[in-house]
């Protein structure tokens, strides 16, 4: 990377930001949720005669679990093949669609069974199913479950599951129980991160350039891990996405490429006393990254591990010096090659620095785990793969209405004299090609612990089902929305 130059000029104390310099500002729309977690109810509790069926509930799940019967001899014959009658039988297909997206390069068989069983399934769709295999086929092409998040998917899967005839009733109460508890635990969890979001970092008045989106990070980071005993890791890594989404739209919607420069160098210096240097708004900005930094520092300081967040401020260094190499393309008008883009802008799809981030809060993290993370591993570079390519194959057109550097549909076009769809084309085949990539990281033996590894896995699954169609981070208002209102809002009904 270029290093900063001296004759940087330096902002004096106070300085605010030039209101006549021209801004690549974005017309964002206000947060949707506003207020609304804050207001949430801590003191609410489920009903105690369902608690109570908890414990018994859930040995008898343990029961069904450990039972030795494999569920997909049910779908092959003595001999060992797939019987026959698999073409009729729908969920048959439906455990054969999902098992292809399991694939990795080099599996003719599994391809052939993916286009083969969407075809089908497709198909049934014009026949008259059940209303429960009816949406659970619909819901699958939609959103594949491999890629799908697990807690949303168990959340729709819970009301298609309840209009199957032959459901079992008390699997289905503790799997309605277990999602309503874990619920409020997350519901608590938002009212917290939104409270310091609104009230202490004042996002709307300190930053109203900003997408003010703090309850759809809450979600994304969900995703990412929604079990329990994450509740740290969570926080962690919550604020500090949030915080890199104001970043990102620091350096791609509003900041100069004098102030960029200034703030890059600033991050790499890592010093409380680079204040002096930067605008106003910047000055905000910079403290409250290094507050979360010593945030992060001081819990884990409990566990003696307090020196393991030097990897992820590397990382957040990495992380600006791209950054600021795509805003001097953007300020020169350059367009670069495919691959000097994806060098560049696989780092600035943030998922690096979130992987490593996402590992501190873990109690089973070692630095040989962080030391992995850092040496930028496949997995890791096929998960941003996928987060870089999603977002630019979605957002190019807004991007270009607003000022923005290029995107890999633009690099693609360009290198190739390629149009746009075949660019598009070309772009998608690269992020089912990721995917098999990270299903071939993911097989046994694994370089590190699973637990780690579904972590990147599941930071590619917010990718696909929040830039499948649109930018639906940006622009939140439509599937989001619904998609957090399952997750978050709405209590399953336990009647």
């Amino acid at each position: 990377m270029s290093t900063v130059s001296s004759s940087i000029p330096v902002f004096p104390y106070d300085a605010k930001p030039n209101s006549n310099v021209p801004r690549h500002t974005a017309t964002f729309h206000p947060s949707i949720w506003g207020d609304y977690f804050l207001s949430y109810d801590s003191s609410f509790h489920e009903d105690d005669s369902d608690m109570k069926q908890v414990p018994v509930l859930k040995e008898y799940v343990r029961e069904m679990i450990v039972s030795p019967v494999d569920v997909f001899c049910q779908l092959k014959d003595k001999a060992g093949n797939f019987k026959e009658s698999i073409l009729n039988d729908v969920q048959g297909m439906l455990s054969l669609y999902d098992a292809s997206q399991l694939r990795f390069h080099g599996e003719d068989i599994l391809e052939e069974t993916y286009s083969f069983t969407l075809t089908e399934l497709t198909k049934s769709l014009t026949t008259k199913l059940s209303p429960f295999l009816s949406g659970l086929v619909h819901r699958s092409i939609g959103q594949a479950l491999r890629k799908g998040m697990p807690r949303l998917e168990a959340r729709y899967y819970i009301s298609f599951y309840q209009q199957d005839p032959s459901h079992n009733q008390r699997l289905l109460t503790f799997a309605k129980l277990d999602f309503n508890t874990l619920q409020k635990l997350h519901q608590k969890e938002v009212r917290n991160v939104t409270k310091w979001w609104v009230k202490d970092l004042n996002v709307s008045a300190n930053f109203p350039f900003v997408r003010d989106r703090i309850v759809e990070i809450c979600f994304w980071i969900i995703g990412v891990y929604y079990e329990p005993q994450y509740y740290l890791a969570r926080r962690i890594l919550t604020k500090l996405t949030a915080m890199l989404s104001i970043i990102d739209d620091v350096y791609d919607a509003y900041g100069t490429i004098d102030e960029l420069e200034i703030f890059t160098n600033a991050i790499e210096r890592w010093d409380i006393s680079s204040l002096v240097d930067l605008p106003e708004y910047m000055k905000l900005c910079y403290k409250a990254l290094l507050d979360i930094f010593e945030e992060t520092e001081q819990e884990l300081k409990k566990q003696g591990k307090e020196y393991f967040v030097k990897y992820s401020k590397s990382e957040m260094k990495r992380l600006a010096q791209a950054y600021l190499s795509e805003s001097r393309w953007f300020h020169s008008n350059h367009t670069p090659t495919v691959e000097e883009y994806m060098e560049v802008a696989t780092i600035t799809s943030t998922y690096s620095l979130l992987t490593t981030v996402s590992f501190l809060g873990m109690e089973d993290t070692t630095e040989e785990v962080l030391i992995w993370v850092t040496s930028h591993p496949k997995i890791i570079e096929a998960a941003s793969v996928i987060s870089r390519l999603m977002d630019d194959i979605v957002g190019t057109e807004f991007e270009h209405e607003r000022g923005h550097v290029v995107s890999s549909v633009d690099c693609y076009m360009k290198q190739y004299n390629s149009s746009r769809q075949n660019a598009l084309k070309e772009l998608h085949k690269l992020v089912e090609s990721a995917w098999k990539d990270i299903n071939k990281e993911c097989l046994n033996p694994t370089q590190v612990p699973m637990m780690f590894l579904i972590r990147v896995l599941n930071l590619a699954r917010v990718m696909d089902v929040l830039y499948k169609e649109q930018d639906n981070y940006t622009n939140s208002g439509g599937v989001t929305k619904d998609y957090i209102k399952a997750l978050l809002v709405n209590k399953v009904s336990t009647q």
